[in-house]
C-alpha cells in the first residue's frame, strides 16, 4: 500500500497551486430608492431555457459575487419577498462587474425562478447524459417513479438496469448505501419534487467506486435563499391492498447555518401471487410435474428520519453534517404454498400445502461528516468520515402437511428459524479538485472498513418441539478492507474534449464459517482505468468514445454460506467461495443537432456474479445459488430523442437494441458448460402535456415494451406497462395534488422460464404492479426556498441484504 502517500504527495504537490478556467460575476442589489436589500437571491440562467445554472445570497450590505462561472451568455437577476428584478443579459468572458440591480417594489414575482416547463430535457456531457426534470410533470410523485422514467433505465423488480447492469443510485455524487429492496422503499418515500435532475453515467469516471458499476446520480435542488420553509406531503396508493406514505420536512437557512430536517412514515400491506412449474427429469424424460400457487402477503411500517447541517465557517471552509435513521419494526410475511406433484401422465400423485410466517426487525443508522475547504484561486479539497450500522434479525416459522391423491393426510414437515445479521461499515475519504492552466483535475484517497457477523441456527419442529440441527446452523464473519487512490485530468480544445484518469484499489478480506471451519481469504490489487474523448467537427455533429475496467464484490449475503428455506424442497444459499468479477466497457456516441443521441456499447462482463437456479432432479429439489459465470457479455444500441410536436405537447423516444449472454456450470446436468442467452429490444414513448395555459394543469402518457430479458439462468418474456400521471399546481403553488395510474394493461409482468439439459422450471410472479397514487404537498413559510436535502450513501452499503 505504498502507493497511497505516494499518490497524496503527488496530488497535492500537483493541485494545490492549479487555477480554472472559470470567471466571476459580482455587483450589488438595490431598491428603486437606492437601498440595498441584504441577503437578496441573486441567480444566474441559461439563456436557451431560462433554467438556473448558479445563485447566491447577497451579504448584508446587498453586495453578490457568483464564483465558478463557465464561459457562456446568460441571463441574471435578483429576487427578495416574492418581488423580483428584470432579466439582464451579460456574456462572461472574464470577470464582469455588473453594478447594480434593482428590484421594483411594484412587481410581484409569483414564480421566482421557478421555470413552468413541461418537458424534461436530456444533455449530453463528456462522461455523462443528464435528464432535467425539475418543475416537470414526472417531479410529482416518488423519486423512484422518476428513475423508472429515466433514459435507459429498465426496472426489474427491485433492481434499475441500465444496459443489462444492475445501476448503483448516488443522492448528489454520493452512493446510496442500501440493498436493492432497501433502496426502492427509500426512494418511495424519497419526494420527487426535490429533485432538479438524473445524471446516468454508463461509464462513471475514476471519483467513483471501482464496483459502480452504471451510475444514477441523483441531483437535488440547491440552496439559494434564506428563511425557513416546510411542508406536508402525503401519498395514498390503491392497488389490490392500500398503502399510504406522510412525511413532513423543515429547512431554515441563515448566513451560517443551514438546517435540514424530515421525518416520514410509511405503512403498506402487499400481495404477491406467484405460480410456478417444475418437471423434474431422468434419461427417459420426464417423470414428475410439480406445480405451485404461492400467495405472500407483507405488512410492513416504515419510520425515516433525516438531519442536516451545514455551517459555513466563513468564505472558505464549510462543515456538512448529515443523518439518517431508519426503523422497520415487526415486518410479517405470510406465505402460503399450494403444490401438486403429478406423474408423467400428469395424473396426481400427492398435494401439499406450505403456511410460513415470518417476523423480520430491521434498523440502520448513518452519520457522514463532511469539511470542505475552496482555495484561494480556485478549487477545493473535501474531507470525509461516514459511519453506518445496520442490523437485521427475523424469525420463520414454517410447516407442510401432505395429502394423497384422496386428500388424506400423509405425513407433515416443520422448521424454524432465527437468523441475525449485523454490518458496521467506516470510510474516510480526501477529495481534490483544481485546474492548471485549462487543465481539470481531480484526485483522491479512501479507505473503507467493514466487519459483518451473521448467524442462522435451524430447528426441526416437525415432533412439536425443536430439535436443533446443527450442519444446516451456522456463524459467519465478514472483514473487509479497501484502500483505494485515484487521479483524473480533463482538457477541452474546442472542437476535441479529453478525460481520463487511474483509480487504485488495494483489497484485503476473510470470511469465516463456523460449521464449514473454512476461512475464506482475498488480498489483490488493481488499477482501473478510464478514457473519454469527445469530437465535435461542427455544432450539428458531436462523437464520443470512452472506456472503462471496472469491478463487482460478492454482496455480504451472497457470501453466507446460509441456506433459506421455502419448503424443504426449495432454498436459496450463499457460497463463500465466491470471487469478485471485473468487466471492460466500451461505449461509442453520436449526437444530432443536439437532439438525436445514438450510443453504440459493448462490455465483457467476466466472471459475472450472478444467481441461477438448478433442480435436483434425484431429490426432487430446486435451489438458487450465487455463483461466478464463466464468461459473460453484452452489447447493443440505444437511441434518444425528444420533440417538442406543439407548443403544448412534448414527446420523447428511446430504443434500446441489445444482446445479453453468459456462460455458466451446470451443477446439476453434469457440470455440463451452457450458455444462456437474449436478443431483445426495449422502446419508450412518453407524452408530456401541458394542459393549462398557465402550466399549473400538466399531464404525462407513456407506453414501454421490453420484448425480453434474462436473468441468471432464466429467461424473461415480453412486458408491456401504460401509465398516465395528473399533475395539478394550487393556491398560488402554494399546494400540489397529484394523479398516476400504472400498469393500465395489466402486461407489466411476465413469465420467466428455465429449460435446457435436464433443467425445466418457471415461474410468474405477479406483484401489485396494477395501482393508482394519489398525492398531496402542502407547502408553507417561504417555500419557494431550496433545500439542502441530500442523503447520506456509500458504496460498502450497497452489498447489504436484499431480504
Amino acid at each position: 500500500m505504498k502507493f497511497i502517500p505516494i499518490l497524496l504527495v503527488i496530488s497535492l504537490a500537483i493541485t494545490l497551486p492549479m487555477k480554472a478556467q472559470t470567471f466571476s460575476v459580482s455587483g450589488s442589489v438595490k431598491d428603486m430608492d437606492n437601498q440595498s436589500i441584504p441577503f437578496a437571491s441573486v441567480f444566474l440562467l441559461g439563456v436557451a431555457d431560462s433554467v438556473m445554472v448558479s445563485g447566491v445570497s447577497a451579504d448584508e450590505k446587498g453586495g453578490f459575487t457568483i464564483q465558478n462561472i463557465t464561459p457562456n451568455t446568460y441571463f441574471i437577476k435578483a429576487s427578495y419577498v416574492a418581488k423580483s428584478s428584470d432579466l439582464i443579459g451579460i456574456d462572461v468572458s472574464k470577470d464582469v462587474k455588473i453594478g447594480t440591480i434593482i428590484i421594483d417594489h411594484n412587481i410581484e414575482n409569483l414564480d421566482e425562478v421557478v421555470v413552468n416547463s413541461m418537458k424534461p430535457k436530456i444533455e449530453r456531457l463528456t462522461d455523462r447524459l443528464i435528464f432535467n426534470v425539475e418543475n416537470t410533470v414526472v417531479s410529482q410523485g416518488s423519486s423512484w417513479d422518476i428513475l423508472q422514467r429515466t433514459p435507459g433505465v429498465i426496472a426489474m423488480q427491485e433492481d434499475l438496469m441500465v444496459r443489462g447492469q444492475k445501476a448503483t443510485v448516488y443522492i448528489n455524487d454520493r452512493k446510496v448505501q442500501l440493498s436493492s429492496q432497501e433502496v426502492r422503499e427509500l426512494l418511495d418515500n424519497y419526494p420527487a419534487g426535490h429533485i432538479k435532475s438524473i445524471e446516468i453515467f454508463n461509464t462513471p469516471p475514476a471519483k467513483f467506486d471501482a464496483e459502480s458499476g452504471p451510475v444514477l446520480n441523483i441531483v437535488t435542488n440547491k440552496n439559494i435563499s434564506m428563511g425557513y420553509k416546510g411542508n406536508i406531503n402525503s401519498t395514498y396508493t390503491q392497488s389490490i391492498f392500500p398503502k399510504y406514505t406522510l412525511g413532513t420536512s423543515h429547512f431554515y437557512k441563515t448566513e451560517k447555518l443551514n438546517a435540514f430536517a424530515s421525518y416520514n412514515y410509511g405503512q403498506r400491506k402487499d400481495f404477491q401471487n406467484t405460480e410456478s412449474t417444475t418437471n423434474f427429469m431422468n434419461n427417459s424424460g420426464i417423470f414428475s410435474r410439480w406445480s405451485t400457487d404461492y400467495d405472500k402477503t407483507t405488512r410492513a411500517k416504515n419510520h425515516t428520519a433525516q438531519l442536516n447541517l451545514d455551517y459555513v465557517i466563513n468564505d472558505r471552509n464549510t462543515l456538512n453534517l448529515a443523518s439518517t435513521a431508519s426503523v422497520s419494526p415487526n415486518k410479517e410475511f405470510d406465505n402460503t404454498q399450494f403444490t401438486e406433484m403429478r406423474n408423467a401422465g400428469r395424473l396426481l400423485d400427492s398435494t401439499f400445502i406450505t403456511e410460513s410466517d415470518l417476523l423480520e426487525d430491521k434498523n440502520s443508522i448513518s452519520v457522514d461528516l463532511t469539511y470542505k475547504l475552496n482555495f484561494k484561486e480556485q478549487g477545493d479539497l473535501k474531507l470525509n468520515g461516514h459511519y453506518t450500522k445496520y442490523s437485521r434479525t427475523n424469525n420463520q416459522n414454517a410447516r407442510s402437511d401432505y395429502f394423497d391423491t384422496d386428500n388424506q393426510f400423509m405425513r407433515t414437515f416443520g422448521f424454524y428459524t432465527d437468523n441475525l445479521q449485523d454490518i458496521e461499515i467506516y470510510t474516510t475519504q480526501l477529495d481534490i479538485t483544481t485546474s492548471v492552466g485549462s487543465v481539470d483535475f481531480e484526485t483522491g484517497l479512501k479507505g473503507s472498513f467493514i466487519k459483518s457477523n451473521s448467524s442462522i441456527d435451524y430447528y426441526n419442529t416437525t415432533n412439536e418441539e425443536q430439535l436443533h440441527i446443527a450442519n444446516l446452523s451456522d456463524d459467519y464473519r465478514y472483514d473487509e478492507e479497501v484502500y483505494a487512490g485515484y487521479l483524473s485530468a480533463s482538457k477541452d480544445w474546442g472542437k476535441v474534449g479529453f478525460k481520463a484518469g487511474l483509480r487504485a484499489e488495494q483489497t484485503k478480506s476473510s470470511g469465516f464459517s463456523a460449521s464449514l471451519l473454512e476461512i475464506n481469504e482475498l488480498m489483490y490489487f488493481e488499477l482501473f482505468p478510464t478514457f473519454y474523448l469527445t469530437y465535435t467537427p461542427h455544432d450539428d455533429h458531436s462523437f464520443a468514445f470512452d472506456y472503462s475496467r471496472k469491478l463487482t464484490r460478492p454482496r455480504y449475503e451472497d457470501l453466507n454460506p446460509f441456506r433459506y428455506y421455502i419448503n424443504e424442497s426449495n432454498f436459496s444459499e450463499g457460497n463463500p467461495n465466491l470471487r469478485p468479477n471485473f468487466s471492460h466497457n466500451f461505449n461509442l456516441n453520436y449526437t444530432l443537432k443536439g437532439s438525436y443521441y445514438f450510443d453504440f456499447y459493448y462490455r465483457d462482463n467476466g466472471n459475472y456474479i450472478s444467481t441461477l437456479a438448478f433442480q435436483d432432479n434425484q431429490n426432487l429439489v430446486l435451489r438458487d445459488i450465487t455463483q461466478n459465470v464463466l464468461e459473460s457479455t453484452s452489447y447493443g444500441f440505444d437511441f434518444n430523442y425528444g420533440k417538442t410536436v406543439t407548443d403544448w405537447w412534448y414527446l420523447y423516444t428511446y430504443i434500446s437494441i441489445f444482446h445479453e449472454d453468459e456462460t455458466f456450470v451446470a451443477l446439476e446436468s453434469n457440470n455440463q458448460t451452457v450458455t444462456n442467452s437474449v436478443d431483445g429490444g426495449y422502446i419508450d414513448f412518453t407524452n408530456y402535456l401541458n394542459l393549462s395555459k398557465d402550466g399549473t394543469f400538466k399531464g404525462e402518457v407513456g407506453i414501454t415494451y421490453l420484448s425480453g430479458f434474462m436473468e441468471g439462468s432464466y429467461t424473461k418474456e415480453e412486458t408491456t406497462n401504460l401509465t398516465l400521471g395528473l399533475r395539478k399546481s394550487l393556491w398560488n403553488k402554494r399546494a400540489v395534488v397529484s394523479l398516476q395510474a400504472n400498469d393500465l394493461l395489466n402486461k407489466a409482468n411476465s413469465r420467466i422460464s428455465s429449460k435446457y439439459l435436464n433443467q425445466d422450471n418457471a415461474y410468474f410472479v405477479k406483484p401489485e404492479t396494477q395501482y393508482i397514487r394519489l398525492g398531496f404537498t402542502l407547502n408553507f413559510g417561504n417555500f419557494r426556498l431550496e433545500d439542502n436535502q441530500r442523503d447520506i450513501d456509500k458504496i460498502e452499503r450497497d452489498r447489504l441484504d436484499s431480504n
